[in-house]
């Protein structure tokens, strides 16, 4: 069938969609719920995605922390081994960095909280304070907005210079002088500490995670001269970043392992009494309650599809009786079946194209329920995988219909009533 056959059929099957606006209307509904219920769970989940990997950021991307405890505790291994497992060590984290080759960077942190930190008259109580050494901004993201980073001299001398969090600046020297704030004095548990740098705004995360907003960060060994190592100071982690190369980290995470177990003099039959956790680990969990979701959202969806389409193609065979006699007529003006089988397809299709543009129109309407962390948009992957379904249920709701309409006898079409 040549391309203006193809229109006018197209034409003929508008035609056909505006002279029953009702019936068309109503057949729409099933395949509208349906395409509305499934994009709308996949919109869903990739804002759920987006917002707990955004939550999960400060974490950093091909790092692995060497830690006491795991991050996901094995069920069948007794929860006393890993309270009595040694905690990371600055000797172990001078080893690792002298010895490691597969890794870009190697750091130390620790984390504290309840200090109270003075500026004038202005308090500020709760502060976390975190520790860090060097080559900490390496791991993991460290986005200065005013001022700048420590130096190596900084660090390794222990000198009283702080980072601030966004919000820590704002509340302790107002909106308007956040700027200012650079190479002022601040007291912290009794101590002068100069200003040397302000973090960039991170705003709020859906899993409420630590936040670079609300934190203010030190050297880590004048973080160790204020709160001692120890069961009760502070507990060093030790966070290593590989190459990107380096396929699942695999070659980074067996040296740390092999390293560790040197150092910590372990014999080849004993186990590891240290754990190396992963982002990743997270993201194992995350993809999987994704895909339960993904699932849950074609099945539900499915059945409202099926349904629609079940639907359209009842209003198709009612089209084609109806038409019987136009076709017969058509026919005997020598139209050739092609040309009947695609003004009856088209309609199918264009039902279901429109009843899921109807569903897309619905799912982007849910944007305005998105929040700071939780940001409901709809892509297009999402609509392009819309129209398609729909396609794809026109097609089948219209095919058995549009054939038998295009096989009939014109003279006993043309006889029907």
């Amino acid at each position: 069938m040549n391309f203006s056959l193809w229109l006018e059929s197209l034409s003929m099957a508008l035609g056909a969609l505006k002279s029953n606006l009702l019936r068309t209307l109503l057949s729409l509904l099933g395949v509208t719920i349906g395409i509305f219920a499934i994009i709308g769970v996949l919109t869903f989940v990739d804002a759920l995605e987006k917002g707990i990997k955004g939550s999960l950021s400060f974490l950093g991307e091909s790092v692995i922390y060497v830690q006491k405890m795991p991050w996901i505790f094995a069920s069948d291994y007794p929860w006393w081994k890993y309270i009595n497992r040694p905690d990371p060590s600055m000797e172990e984290f001078r080893f690792l960095e002298k010895n490691l080759t597969y890794a870009e960077a190697v750091s130390v942190f620790a984390i504290r909280g309840g200090f109270t930190a003075k500026y004038k008259k202005n308090s500020l109580s709760g502060l976390t304070v975190q520790g860090i050494t060097f080559q900490h901004n390496i791991v993991s993201d460290i986005p200065i907005e005013y001022g700048r980073y420590f130096t190596q001299i900084e660090v390794d001398r222990a000198v009283e210079v702080v980072i601030l969090g966004n919000t820590v600046a704002k509340d302790l020297f107002g909106d308007e002088n956040v700027e200012s704030a650079i190479d002022k004095i601040i007291k912290l548990k009794g101590k002068k500490f100069r200003i040397i740098g302000i973090l960039k705004k991170q705003g709020d995360n859906l899993l409420d995670a630590p936040s670079n907003d609300n934190i203010t960060i030190m050297p880590y060994y004048t973080l160790a001269k204020m709160i001692p190592e120890g069961k009760t100071g502070i507990q060093p982690s030790i966070s290593i970043k590989g190459f990107e190369n380096d396929k699942d980290l695999q070659n980074v995470e067996g040296e740390i392992t092999g390293l560790l177990r040197i150092k910590r003099g372990l014999r080849p039959k004993e186990e590891e009494n240290f754990a190396l956790n992963r982002p990743e680990q997270f993201a194992v969990f995350l993809d999987g309650v994704i895909g339960v979701l993904t699932v849950a959202g074609w099945i539900i969806g499915s059945f409202s599809i099926v349904v629609g389409g079940f639907g359209i193609a009842n209003i198709m065979f009612v089209s084609v009786k109806e038409r019987t006699s136009l076709i017969g007529v058509q026919k005997a003006l020598g139209a050739k079946r092609a040309f009947i089988l695609w003004q009856f397809l088209l309609e199918a299709i264009l039902l279901c194209i429109i009843g899921g543009i109807g569903g897309l129109i619905l799912v982007s309407l849910l944007s305005f329920f998105s929040s700071d962390t939780f940001v409901i948009s709809l892509s297009v992957s999402n609509m392009i995988l819309g129209v398609s379904v729909a396609t794809v249920i026109g097609v089948g709701a219209g095919i058995i219909p549009a054939i038998l309409a295009a096989i009939l006898d014109p003279v006993e079409a043309m006889r029907s009533v």
